[in-house]
């Protein structure tokens, strides 16, 4: 039992130690290929009130996945916008810089310099705590270089938009800037025994080799200090007509404001810093991380909008993931008013449909918005020209994320649905 007990003192002085490193590292801009003019802006870019919301994005994907990074960032571009990208680890330098060169050849993001590749990535372990980490280490990049923008999105290489920015940007102007649309619950259920008691180690955190977590014999109790709360897994009307009740994977997906994300990486108090030692030890804490600061957190508990404006699909039995979009599902993800889909196939064909009936894109172009003033044909790229960046165009699909937004606000102002603890579920 001794024996034990000094393991178990031995991994979390270690984690202690992995997670003081990595919040002095996080400060830190590690992007080796940024893209910002010299040149003065062909157009003024306001931010603040009285003007529409900015976003800053986070996209990531592994080897391989360059191109299709490419692709979602132009169906989300926006020179409003910040963006960083990262390819991670298992990608090669190469493929970095071919990103970076991708990056490089667009007009608007040359003038407007919004775009930062990351040239040098952390270690990253499939379902281990440097999946928060790289997010962490996003969001001090985004704030670092430009504080300007209101809500943060961490997008995957295999997630992409279901309307333009002109809608997004058009809904979330009559939204409150300090909320999260965060999907949470302190209903653990199986959770609690299989996800956040046992102890696992990330060896990303210890620059490792080794490519997968390894689990440790001992469990340890809930803690009293602090209610942990985890993403919902929202199955939606299709698990309901084909009886599926549950799913294995909760939801990791988060829309954050920048307030909240500023607290997160500046920890004016200790319980952010607290809860990253605490997942630093656990499955898939990016289920967990955000969810639990927030709703423990005085400041920022009753900004909770809980949903994260997401459509997936789940197998029927679920399985880690929800399963691939394809265009059996464009008429129905498109009802739903939500604002991504999760998640697609490389360069499948339903991508394509959304870039030309709901994005307006052509091949290796930017999704055009009120911005681009130049000619549309097969020759010529609209967004190559462009006008106010600060006037907005929302199309068609706006309506139906303006009823979806709506009816989450509603259930938020409502607090029936924020941050409740398992007691009063």
């Amino acid at each position: 039992m001794k024996a034990e007990k000094k393991w178990l003192f031995t991994l979390f002085s270690a984690a202690f130690v992995s997670a003081l490193l990595f919040l002095s590292s996080i400060s830190g801009f590690s992007a080796s290929y940024a893209f910002a003019s010299h040149k003065p802006f062909p157009s003024t870019v306001h931010r603040g009130a009285g003007y529409p919301p900015a976003f800053a994005y986070y996209i990531s994907g592994g080897g391989g996945d360059g191109e299709r990074i490419f692709r979602l960032l132009l169906a989300v571009y926006h020179p409003r916008n910040r963006y960083v990208l990262q390819v991670r680890t298992d990608g090669s330098d190469e493929e970095r810089r071919r990103l970076a060169d991708l990056v490089k050849s667009v007009p608007a993001i040359r003038a407007f310099g919004n775009v930062d590749v990351v040239g040098k990535p952390d270690p990253a372990t499939y379902m281990g705590s440097t999946s928060i980490a790289h997010v962490l280490h996003a969001a001090a990049i985004l704030l670092k270089v430009d504080g300007g923008w209101d809500w943060f999105f961490s997008l995957s290489a295999s997630d992409y938009p279901l309307l333009s920015q002109d809608d997004l940007s058009h809904v979330f102007s009559s939204v409150k800037r300090d909320l999260n649309f965060i999907d949470h619950t302190s209903d653990l259920g199986w959770k609690e025994a299989q996800r956040i008691q046992p102890i696992v180690v990330d060896p990303g955190l210890y620059l490792a080799r080794r490519t997968q977590i390894f689990h440790a014999t001992e469990k340890r109790p809930m803690p009293d200090a602090f209610t942990v709360f985890t993403g919902i897994c929202d199955l939606g009307e299709y698990a309901l007509l084909n009886k599926i009740i549950s799913c294995i994977s909760g939801s990791p997906w988060v829309i954050l404001s920048r307030s909240f994300l500023e607290y997160c990486i500046l920890g004016w108090d200790n319980l952010p810093r607290t809860l990253l030692m605490y997942v630093n030890n656990m499955v898939l804490s990016q289920e967990v991380y955000f969810h639990s600061v927030i709703c423990n957190s005085p400041e920022f508990k009753n900004t909770t909008v809980n949903g994260d404006l997401r459509y997936m699909v789940w197998d029927n039995p679920p399985r880690m993931e929800p399963r691939s979009l394809n265009l059996s599902d464009y008429d129905e993800m498109i009802q739903s008013g939500a604002a991504f889909g999760t998640q697609f196939g490389k360069n499948d064909a339903v991508l394509d449909m959304v870039d030309e009936k709901i994005l307006k894109r052509g091949r290796n172009r930017a999704a055009p918005g009120a911005w681009c003033t130049g000619r549309k044909s097969w020759l010529m790229d609209p967004c190559t020209q462009w006008g106010d960046v600060n006037v907005l165009k929302p199309g068609p699909r706006v309506k139906k994320l303006e009823e979806y937004v709506s009816s989450l606000v509603d259930d938020w102002k409502s607090q029936s649905n924020q941050c409740r603890r398992r007691e009063n579920l």
